[in-house]
């Protein structure tokens, strides 16, 4: 039976995810700590890997309950340890450092810094289409698939593509309930530039949006609303959650249904 699988959280946006049990859901419709934090630079852009490719080497640890964060470059063994709030001038520091130019860490605990300002919900897709888009690619197993694609929400028991189901025409939703909580899925997620690199070194994967592009085409589902794909580069949805499920708590092996 299909039911929710994993949950992804991004405390710090752009840097790893964390696994939780269970996640509540905001006013807004984020989730609670969803990149409730981001890096920006002197001029408010985010420093992300879209960017900045010095993000994917960046290893990142977070203590839910302290709020602490642990930083890492990948391939050295020295960690360091801050407390997200009062140790904010030091961890400052310690990113400008590693990027080599000033960033501040701003915070943003009611809506959190979603990709999309209008479909701000988790984004959500099944363990089989990440299945199936690994085998696209030899040497990118599962595991690294997921990490590219950075999905908030993974569905199982269900068939590759099945999230596509979650989206109709421009200007319309299609409700679904994953356990007690109401969604709107809004649209197929346009992918960037970040899941064509490694996610631990930012090495770029040869031909990787060509590759992506062509499968995508070839495996779309006749069912699918083909008119939301203006290009094929696109993968998992976009959701937004209404406010009438402020207060309400996503599950690990919560069951999910159509609406």
């Amino acid at each position: 039976m299909s039911h929710l699988a994993s949950i992804f959280l991004y405390p710090i946006k752009s840097l790893d995810a964390i696994t939780v049990n269970q996640a509540k859901v905001l006013p807004s419709g984020a989730l609670w700590q969803d990149r409730e934090f981001a890096i920006v630079d002197a001029q408010g852009r985010f420093v992300n890997g879209k960017r900045n490719a010095k993000v994917h080497l960046l290893r990142s640890s977070w203590d839910v309950n302290k709020k602490t964060i642990c930083l890492q470059i990948q391939g050295t063994g020295e960690k360091t340890a801050f407390d997200i709030e009062s140790d904010r001038s030091e961890l400052q520091s310690w990113l400008s450092k590693y990027f080599g130019f000033a960033v501040t860490l701003v915070k943003n605990s009611t809506t959190g810094f979603p990709d999309d300002n209008i479909a701000s919900g988790p984004t959500v897709i099944s363990t089989a289409t990440l299945e199936t888009v690994a085998t696209w690619f030899p040497g990118i197993s599962v595991t690294e698939m997921r990490q590219r694609l950075r999905s908030n929400l993974e569905i199982n028991g269900v068939p590759p593509f099945w999230e596509d189901r979650l989206f109709a025409n421009e200007g319309e939703v299609v409700k679904f309930q994953i356990g007690e909580v109401i969604f709107e899925g809004i649209n197929p997620c346009q992918r960037c530039i970040v899941p064509t690199r490694d996610s631990l070194t930012g090495e770029s994967y040869p031909n990787f949006q060509k590759v992506f592009t062509e499968n995508r085409r070839e495996s779309l589902p006749n069912w699918v609303n083909s008119s939301r794909f203006n290009h094929f580069y696109r993968l998992s949805v976009n959701t937004k959650i209404p406010a009438s499920e402020a207060g309400k708590i996503l599950q690990m092996g919560d069951k999910i249904k159509l609406l």
